[in-house]
């Protein structure tokens, strides 16, 4: 899988150095995988959270942290959305969060 993007990953770790490891794992692991659909990506992650066809949640550091994506499935891509405390993620609808892109001049 094609993971977009390693940056998000990396400033939230940065800030939240208990995670690195963590973080680093789940993303080798994603990208080494080549999943069809949501069925296969449950059989790894049996603790993963399918929110919607293409929105998933991981549990990072058991479940310390929460990590929103959207799989697209056919084109191989996984797009991270969010990044948060479990205490953030309880204040956000996570079927409806987006990502919001910052431009540096």
């Amino acid at each position: 899988m094609r993971i977009i993007s390693i940056g998000t990953i990396k400033k939230y770790w940065l800030k939240n150095p208990e995670t690195e490891k963590h973080l680093k794992s789940w993303y080798q692991e994603v990208e080494s995988s080549n999943w069809k659909n949501r069925s296969e990506l449950k059989e790894k992650y049996r603790n993963a959270s399918v929110l919607t066809s293409k929105r998933v949640v991981f549990n990072i550091m058991g479940n310390d942290h929460r990590l929103i994506v959207d799989i697209e499935f056919r084109l191989k891509i996984v797009f991270i959305v969010w990044l948060g405390t479990h205490k953030q993620y309880d204040k956000i609808d996570s079927k409806k969060v987006s990502y919001v892109k910052t431009y540096k001049k």
